[in-house]
């Protein structure tokens, strides 16, 4: 079984598997919680999705806010 990464933060950029409908993959963490707000990096929409659908629909992170 795979390990997935639960604990985004705000600035960090995911790549979904599947495409939004503009087209792009890329999307922004504006806010977490139960619940994370993001953004596409395409079309700017914001979509409100819960931290569980997220991480099963992320494909890998490009960027982390977090300095590890």
């Amino acid at each position: 079984m795979a390990i997935v990464k639960t604990d985004y933060a705000i600035g960090d950029i995911l790549e979904f598997k599947k495409s939004h409908p503009c087209g792009g993959t890329r999307w922004k963490i504006l806010r977490a919680g139960v619940d994370c707000k993001i953004e596409c990096e395409t079309c700017k929409r914001i979509v409100i999705m819960s931290r569980l659908e997220i991480s099963k629909r992320v494909k890998k992170v490009i960027s982390s806010s977090q300095q590890s």
